[in-house]
């Protein structure tokens, strides 16, 4: 059985300098879409092994098997947007749908396509009986913990240590509720005055637990290795101490910060 949740979009999301026009998402279903969708997340990624390569077959088989795999096309036709995933479970036996990855390209980035991929991931989820989702990211990519956290209202439950099998993939696992109404944007939130120095360190204000991390990745290997593995040991000991993320906030061109939260003020914030 293949699912198909269709959405149409009509707001304008044209690159710059391009035509304006109606993108459309929707569940890829043929294999010119699942050999479009392997193109553009190798390039966007910059793969250039062929190990990294995407399977055409592989989405395929998933679409039919409880999987998931959507794109935003362009007014041309052209793939700009793409995301895919599987059902998963937990050690504790909880299931769940899990979102490989995701991603958009670059001319099109910045105008709510992910959000887009995101909801509509959600919607094929829903379809196959799931209501919870689950993905992973690289910690020192604030923009991406921002818009896991503040714009979808997801949740920072784990941190996983080379979570590929190799150096250097420390990743957040980040669960997303698909119960309930969409989430509201979170308030305005205050971030400590940290900077470069603190990268890597905690502090507590009140109730909220804010932990340092880089704006951007280090360009050199060994620092960003460095910082990684001192932003995930920092975070790991808050989430194991009771605690999960819930925003990020950037403080400067540097510097951003994570908020964590206690299960008792998650409580009272969603409330």
């Amino acid at each position: 059985m293949m699912h198909s949740a269709l959405l149409s979009l009509a707001f304008d999301a044209a690159p710059e300098g391009g035509a304006a026009g109606q993108l459309l998402a929707r569940s890829l279903t043929t294999y010119q879409d699942f050999c479009a969708a392997s193109s553009l997340y190798v390039n966007v990624f910059g793969y250039e092994s062929p190990e990294f390569s995407l399977n055409p077959n592989l989405l395929g088989a998933l679409v039919q098997n409880g999987g998931s795999a959507v794109g935003v096309f362009a007014p041309d036709g052209a793939l700009v947007g793409f995301a895919y995933g599987f059902p998963g479970k937990g050690p504790d036996g909880r299931e769940f749908h899990y979102s490989q990855a995701a991603t958009v390209d670059p001319n099109y980035q910045g105008r709510g396509i992910g959000r887009t991929l995101k909801f509509l991931q959600a919607e094929v989820a829903r379809s196959w009986g799931h209501r919870t989702m689950r993905w992973t990211f690289d910690p020192l990519l604030a923009r991406n913990a921002h818009f896991n956290f503040d714009a979808l209202g997801a949740t920072g439950i784990g941190y996983l240590p080379d979570y590929y099998g190799r150096s250097d993939t420390g990743r957040v696992l980040v669960e997303w509720s698909l119960e309930g109404e969409a989430p509201q944007p979170r308030p305005e939130l205050t971030a400590p005055r940290f900077d470069v120095a603190d990268w890597g360190t905690a502090l507590a204000e009140r109730d909220e637990l804010w932990i340092a991390t880089p704006a951007v990745p280090p360009a050199d290997t060994d620092e960003r290795r460095a910082v990684r593995s001192a932003v995930g040991r920092v975070l790991s000991e808050a989430i194991l101490s009771g605690h999960s993320l819930v925003a990020c906030k950037r403080i400067n061109d540097e510097t951003a910060a994570y908020l964590a939260l206690s299960s008792t003020e998650r409580s009272k914030d969603d409330s």
